[in-house]
């Protein structure tokens, strides 16, 4: 199961690299969205299972950082990213964005694998409450992103796979997609690893019967 989760998690990010969601609609809010989601919900946590617990473990099995610390470095990339100004300077230069994208997957390996890795009763409250973090300012950008007086990121009409957007309504879209993807996500790993720390035996009570 690791291995297939693993290559999953690294097709997927070859079909978003190499997709119109970078090339041919890199002008689109909502297409950049998509990229975003799907490199930090769904191909890093996808990759963190396939190397949690080998030796290219290289967050959780060496201690690099908490699962805390992790998920306020991903808030710190996910905000600055989404400024205006580094926005259109991704949209405006190949370089820019894969320097952005790149970001975007340190950031969500450090962080999911942070969470999944190491100890179980060491680090399930942790990893549980750093997910629960993470999708709580998801939600809180997306819908900033979704609910805006006026666009953030241009006026002029975009492309998103074949859907012509105003400004506003690709911004909201985009927004959506957050909330959508990225703080479901968040918000259902949180749970599963705090449901899961709930349902392991507790040690102290197994020595105590011994």
């Amino acid at each position: 199961m690791k291995r297939a989760a693993l290559w999953c998690g690294l097709l997927l990010l070859m079909v978003i690299w190499a997709g119109p969601l970078l090339d041919a609609d890199r002008d689109s809010f909502a297409a950049h969205m998509l990229a975003h989601m799907g490199v930090v919900a769904i191909a890093a946590p996808l990759i963190a299972i396939g190397l949690s617990g080998t030796r290219w473990d290289f967050v959780s099995k060496r201690r690099l950082v908490s699962p805390i610390a992790a998920s306020l470095f991903e808030l710190v990339v996910v905000w600055v990213w989404h400024a205006p100004a580094l926005r259109s300077a991704a949209q405006a230069s190949l370089t820019v964005t894969v320097v952005e994208q790149a970001s975007f997957l340190a950031a969500g390996l450090v962080l999911w694998m942070s969470c999944l890795g190491g100890n179980r009763d060491e680090q399930g409250a942790a990893g549980a409450f750093a997910l629960l973090l993470t999708s709580i300012h998801m939600t809180l950008l997306g819908a900033l992103l979704a609910l805006p007086p006026r666009p953030l990121y241009g006026f002029e009409t975009v492309t998103c796979l074949g859907l012509t957007l105003e400004a506003g309504q690709d911004q909201q879209l985009g927004g959506v997609l957050m909330l959508l993807i990225g703080a479901a996500v968040y918000l259902a790993g949180g749970v599963a690893l705090l449901a899961r720390l709930l349902s392991a035996p507790a040690g102290g009570q197994k020595s105590g019967a011994g």
